[in-house]
């Protein structure tokens, strides 16, 4: 079981890989998610200094395609407030962003070409045949125990940072219940649902902030807009502020579910422990 995990997830990292290095985006977003979930199975079949290297090889793959991602996913964000605001912002903007995109993807290429991703499927391979199988429920129960510390910490108000933190662990437990759905042939559950629908919530507050934080440094930059543009801009910026304050209601709404599918993935592995006692 573990060699097929690893197996179909190298195999969907090298699939998405070379039309991403082209700068195809679809291709870059399909690679992301898929070393995302490699880097989930990677410590369960491989450990010690060999595993650490397979792991922050594909954590280099991770981090050279985000930005890349992040200005994707902005460009397209602005597609959807064409209507809203002055088309001539909106250009401005695009223009920024693009040529940021191309500076970006340079460094992407010049980073993925580093990691040999045939060695690391070897390599992976090999692990997973020395551990046939993988314990899922101790680390998704360590997922469940960070996700719950993170909406604690996130608290009722508005905060982006602690916000982010909540995403990420949220990502990481359903990557982790994914994983264990796999590992026992299971059909998907209403938790994995669950996890998704808050991560896209919480991943567009993360596309908006990162779009606000876009738009104030064009209008900070050396050769500043006009006033004209500049207020085009502050117009835009409020219209992202509201939505992800209209966002955050959600987030809370849903935020006691959160906390049940910690509680349940923490109880279920604690009841798994007793009974093997």
């Amino acid at each position: 079981m573990a060699e097929v995990l690893v197996r179909q997830r190298v195999q969907a990292l090298a699939r998405a890989l070379p039309a991403a290095r082209q700068g195809d985006v679809a291709s870059i977003h399909k690679a992301r998610v898929a070393t995302r979930r490699l880097r989930e199975v990677l410590p369960l079949v491989q450990s010690g200094g060999r595993g650490r290297k397979l792991r922050r090889n594909v954590r280099r793959l991770t981090r050279a395609l985000g930005p890349v991602r992040e200005l994707d996913v902005a460009i397209e964000t602005l597609d959807g407030f064409a209507g809203e605001v002055p088309r001539a912002a909106i250009t401005r903007l695009k223009q920024v962003l693009r040529q940021e995109r191309r500076e970006l993807h340079a460094a992407m290429t010049r980073e993925v070409a580093r990691v040999d991703l045939e060695k690391l499927r070897r390599r992976a391979i090999a692990g997973a045949r020395k551990s046939p199988s993988v314990d899922v429920s101790a680390r998704a129960a360590r997922r469940a125990v960070r996700l719950h510390a993170a909406i604690e910490s996130a608290g009722s108000i508005y905060l982006p940072d602690r916000l982010h933190e909540v995403r990420i662990a949220v990502k990481k437990l359903r990557y982790a219940l994914e994983l264990a759905r796999d590992v026992k042939a299971r059909r998907g559950s209403g938790q994995l649902r669950t996890l998704k629908d808050v991560q896209t919530l919480l991943g567009r507050m993360h596309d908006l902030e990162v779009l606000i934080a876009r738009v104030r440094a064009v209008q900070g930059a050396p050769h500043a807009p006009t006033l004209r543009l500049s207020g085009d801009l502050d117009r835009l910026v409020r219209r992202l502020e509201t939505e992800c304050r209209q966002l955050h209601g959600h987030y809370m709404s849903a935020r006691r579910a959160l906390l049940a599918i910690c509680v349940h993935v923490s109880r279920s592995r604690a009841a798994q422990l007793s009974s093997a006692a």
